[in-house]
């Protein structure tokens, strides 16, 4: 079996919002987008639902951004 090529590999969605409990999980969710090529996009949110604060975080790849107007 041959190794994948790079037009095998799944492409990366150009956004993501992650999610997830307000902790170190959720942290290294996010720190692992970035260190996959990721910015963050926005300001990140929290919200608590039974008790459990669970935070948002949207990030997209750079390439998806508009043009910045000068």
């Amino acid at each position: 079996m041959s190794d994948p090529t790079p037009q095998d590999a799944p492409q990366k969605l150009a956004y993501r919002l992650l999610t997830g409990p307000d902790d170190r999980s959720f942290c290294e969710k996010v720190s692992a987008a970035l260190a996959d090529g990721y910015v963050l996009h926005g300001s990140p949110s929290l919200t608590t639902t039974a008790g459990v604060t669970v935070a948002a975080q949207a990030v997209v790849l750079p390439h998806a951004l508009p043009p910045a107007r000068g």
